[in-house]
């Protein structure tokens, strides 16, 4: 008999759940056993079952995805976790990895590279595509200088990301489930941090330094 890898999809879209669940139940071995539409709802599904892997959309309403990780590495050592997202891979890839992750893809993957990711992080290995081990190479070479959002924190750089494409900061509370004040208050932190004057230069550093899918 195959042994099943029981999953967690753990996305704010209903279609993308959905849409998952479908694709990835019609593997002989994979199994979708539940679905999470937020942070609280993952750790609430974590704590009564077991999953092999959790698939955890990175930008969800309430915690950032990265501070969810890290909940779920020290609540459930053995879950490996893959994470999703539409930010550019190498940055967030970084900060995941750091902080637990055993796989990484853009939302742009392929299905098959997605079902490839899934079997190796269910068997203990990481899954990391060639611009991200490119990108860990590189900083290795570059460890001593850092990039100037690579101070920031986590939140304040998904705050930094949303600011670059456009989003307003009532449009990023909404995102983010934060206060329109919090998220005023991440603003000033990032400019600060960064030596940046207003939203203008903040979107140009973005889209400088490719921090974006497009």
């Amino acid at each position: 008999t195959i042994s099943m890898i029981e999953i967690l999809v753990a996305d704010d879209h209903t279609i993308v759940r959905q849409g998952l669940r479908e694709i990835l139940d019609k593997e002989p071995d994979l199994h979708v056993k539940d679905e999470a539409a937020n942070g609280s709802e993952v750790l609430e599904k974590i704590s009564r079952q077991h999953f092999d892997v959790i698939i955890l959309d990175i930008t969800m309403p309430g915690r950032s995805g990265i501070e969810i990780l890290k909940e779920i590495k020290s609540r459930r050592k053995n879950s490996a976790v893959l994470i999703l997202s539409m930010y550019s891979e190498e940055e967030y890839a970084i900060r995941a990895f750091k902080s637990g992750a055993a796989g990484y893809l853009s939302k742009k993957y392929a299905i098959s590279e997605l079902i490839e990711a899934i079997r190796k992080v269910a068997a203990g290995g990481k899954y990391i595509s060639e611009n991200v081990a490119h990108e860990l190479a590189f900083r290795i070479d570059r460890y001593s200088q850092k990039a100037p959002h690579e101070i920031l924190s986590d939140r304040e750089f998904e705050v930094l990301c949303l600011i670059g494409s456009g989003k307003s900061v009532s449009e990023i509370a909404r995102e983010l489930s934060l206060s329109i004040s919090s998220v005023s208050t991440y603003r000033s932190h990032i400019k600060e941090k960064m030596k940046l004057k207003n939203n203008m230069e903040m979107i140009h550093y973005v889209i400088k330094n490719d921090l974006i899918s497009r």
